[in-house]
């Protein structure tokens, strides 16, 4: 593929775009907040992660503390293995960050995005 096109991202560069989509459809109403936020993306969980998980994280959240953040990291691949096209991605993305954000933030996920669990309307 030439580069510039949508085939030409790889699966990393296309999964970092949803999650700036993502991101960007939060700031529109959490701009104050998310500003000091962090998102990384890893391809996978570290393997030493908590005795009580029973299934593989999409993501972890860690609230703000000794001068750091709020801060999400995703999950890249136990995500993509859970979409079932590159819509469904994109989706998921935005929804695991709500979720994410709704613990972070004590409040229900409805209220971080009042379009949970229904189909953005992507840029």
């Amino acid at each position: 593929m030439p580069p510039g096109l949508p085939g030409a991202l790889s699966r990393s560069d296309r999964f970092d775009e949803y999650t700036r989509a993502a991101l960007r459809r939060l700031q529109q109403r959490w701009e104050r907040r998310l500003g000091r936020l962090q998102v990384a993306v890893e391809p996978v969980p570290p393997s030493d992660g908590p005795s009580w998980e029973n299934s593989v994280p999409l993501a972890r959240s860690f609230p703000a503390a000794d001068g750091l953040p709020d801060r999400i990291i995703l999950y890249r691949r136990p995500i993509e293995a859970r979409a079932i096209d590159s819509r469904d991605l994109g989706l998921l993305i935005l929804d695991v960050l709500v979720e994410q954000l709704s613990h972070l933030w004590r409040m229900p996920p409805e209220d971080v995005d009042p379009g949970f669990n229904q189909p953005p309307e992507w840029e």
